[in-house]
């Protein structure tokens, strides 16, 4: 494998589960693997869970992990070919990839859309060039329109509470005092159809996902109607798609209460807004995830920078 850019990278979401889990259950065993590598992490963004995590999943196989917060450690970047650069960029992505390729045997990248240009966030402008002017494998820690890592932790710790054979999993939206990316909603949506569960989306009326990445999975706008005999539910909020990055609807009805939730496990990628997206009841309830959803950040980080190390050496 020679990048981990989309959730789409992932042959067999099955095996990359079982071989995750093997991983969690001996961390090191690998730590010669990536021996006198260098991991480098380059942060567009704020992050926490992702920063942490994946740092740890270098120095687990043996990996040297250096950061760089971008926008506000390093000259600014110009994404744009045959601009003439007489404004606030001060370094074009063709020498800064390049430069950073010589430093790191693998690159990852955290960058998050703009909200307001949806062609440009579409077009994945700071992935993509990274991954074009880069000379070594790239890690997509979350972007404009996807965040596999989040993703494939997802299905990990699905798999790992499952009690059925099929279990029915919701994504559901939830309000929000801001407009929020649809990264982890597209790319948990597009490991569900990797899976085999019953998948349902649910959200307010002018708040479906791109029609791209929803496909053929079902849309229910009916919150209680879509939770009924659910085994998980996946709570994110996302803005509009339609109406691009804006905010149509802040109703306090879709919140996600313990009474709603039933006997379903509750999951969300974190930070969560507790008594706006999520009561705390839910929260500090047996039936929450969210802790484990985090551990389990380090071990698909893990699996993935083996994968590329095995693959490049």
């Amino acid at each position: 494998m020679k990048h981990y850019t989309s959730i789409h990278d992932i042959d067999n979401i099955n095996s990359w589960i079982e071989e995750a889990k093997t991983l969690k259950s001996n961390p090191l065993k690998h730590l010669e693997l990536g021996r006198n590598k260098t991991l480098g992490l380059l942060f567009f963004n704020s992050s926490l869970r992702t920063r942490l995590s994946t740092q740890k999943a270098a120095l687990n196989l043996g990996m040297n992990p250096i950061v760089m917060n971008v926008s506000g450690d390093a000259w600014g970047i110009e994404f744009g070919d045959g601009t003439v650069m007489n404004g606030k960029t001060a370094e074009h992505i063709k020498e800064a990839a390049a430069v950073v390729s010589q430093y790191c045997d693998i690159i990852a990248v955290r960058a998050f859309p703009t909200l307001t240009d949806k062609v440009k966030d579409e077009s994945e402008e700071v992935l993509n060039a990274f991954k074009k002017y880069a000379s070594v494998p790239l890690v997509n820690m979350e972007s404009a329109t996807g965040h596999p890592l989040q993703a494939l932790t997802d299905a990990i710790t699905i798999s790992e509470h499952a009690k059925k054979t099929r279990p029915k999993v919701v994504l559901s939206w939830a309000p929000h005092i801001k407009a929020l990316p649809h990264a982890v909603a597209n790319s948990f949506t597009q490991a569900m159809q990797k899976m085999d569960v019953d998948f349902v989306i649910t959200n307010p009326e002018g708040y479906n996902l791109s029609p791209d990445v929803v496909g053929n999975t079902s849309v229910v706008h009916d919150q209680e109607e879509a939770f009924k005999d659910a085994d998980f539910v996946y709570v994110k909020n996302w803005s509009s798609y339609e109406n691009y990055g804006k905010v149509l609807n802040t109703d306090p009805n879709w919140m996600i209460t313990k009474e709603k939730l039933g006997d379903a496990k509750f999951m969300h990628c974190l930070p969560v807004r507790r008594n706006v997206i999520v009561e705390d009841a839910v929260l500090d309830s047996d039936s929450s995830l969210v802790i484990e959803q985090a551990n389990n950040r380090t071990y698909a980080a893990q699996l993935v920078l083996k994968k590329i190390l095995e693959s490049n050496n």
